[in-house]
């Protein structure tokens, strides 16, 4: 989440008065002028696979603003500190994760997304094969495993039997019971019936991120450090991964088809399997 531990800045006043203070602040600084430094941070989306369920990893803001609600792990960048690091620490600080690849999502600094000042953050995605143990810390109350189709996440998604693809997929539907938008809850997502708000803007990131997941779906070899499944899999983990992610089923045929004629993945191991569905297979990546 966006930490508590705000930049001092105004909320008014004269742009000149300010400007005229700045400039004094800024005297003998090589290369610096008086214009807005808007404040910097780092939020990252980290999704796993639970059971038969797409999760994404929460944190609850123990300050204000949104003291309560669930957010993104994530805070301020310390000067002279490299985003990817930034990222990485604030996540390792809030929720124990370390060691998790991070790539970088992009960039999001709408006007009134932080009702602190002009803030900027870079999101961060990344996916866990296997559940990594999670632990509050720093400025998070709490930390949880959310079910994705919980989340209150905007565009809506298709209509169930609309058709869609990967590349167009728009976010799940989050539950169905009515909430009052914009009111936190301090229960755990788990204990709790209906849509998950989030705080600041971070539904539009992990909507922006999901995207992006389904961006690897469509072509799974191409990163490496982006891993959806272990490193020996059968068809089958594969087909069942795809259609918990997209939320919707496959044709078994077809699915299986354009992996074994697009050499998307070839045999993990030799001789063969006695049975085809026990047949072990690798992503065809260079090595």
């Amino acid at each position: 989440m966006t930490g508590a531990r705000a930049p001092s800045r105004r909320s008014g006043g004269s742009v000149a008065v300010d400007g005229d203070r700045q400039e004094r602040s800024l005297r003998g600084v090589p290369f610096s002028y008086a214009f807005p430094r808007p404040a910097v941070t780092c939020d990252a989306v980290v999704f796993t696979m639970r059971a038969d369920d797409l999760a994404v990893l929460l944190v609850q803001r123990k300050d204000e603003p949104f003291r309560g609600r669930w957010a993104l792990p994530g805070g301020y960048v310390n000067d002279n500190e490299p985003l990817d690091r930034a990222a990485a620490r604030e996540l390792a600080e809030e929720t124990g994760i370390t060691g998790a690849k991070l790539e970088q999502l992009g960039a999001f600094g709408d006007p009134g997304r932080d009702p602190r000042g002009h803030t900027i953050t870079i999101a961060y995605v990344t996916f866990l094969v296997a559940e990594a143990k999670i632990t509050a810390g720093d400025d998070a109350a709490a930390v949880e495993w959310v079910s994705f189709r919980r989340l209150a996440l905007e565009p809506s998604p298709p209509a169930a039997g609309a058709r869609s693809s990967a590349r167009r997929a728009a976010a799940p539907p989050a539950g169905t019971a009515k909430t009052k938008r914009g009111a936190a809850s301090r229960r755990s997502p788990a204990r709790s019936s209906g849509p998950v708000h989030l705080a600041f803007d971070h539904a539009a990131i992990i909507a922006c991120a999901y995207r992006r997941l389904c961006q690897h779906l469509d072509d799974p070899v191409r990163d490496r450090a982006f891993n959806l499944l272990p490193t020996r899999f059968t068809l089958a983990d594969v087909q069942h991964f795809y259609e918990v992610v997209l939320g919707r089923a496959l044709p078994q045929r077809t699915f299986r088809k354009r992996l074994l004629d697009q050499a998307l993945v070839v045999p993990a191991a030799a001789p063969p399997a006695k049975k085809p569905a026990e047949q072990l297979y690798r992503w065809n990546r260079p090595r």
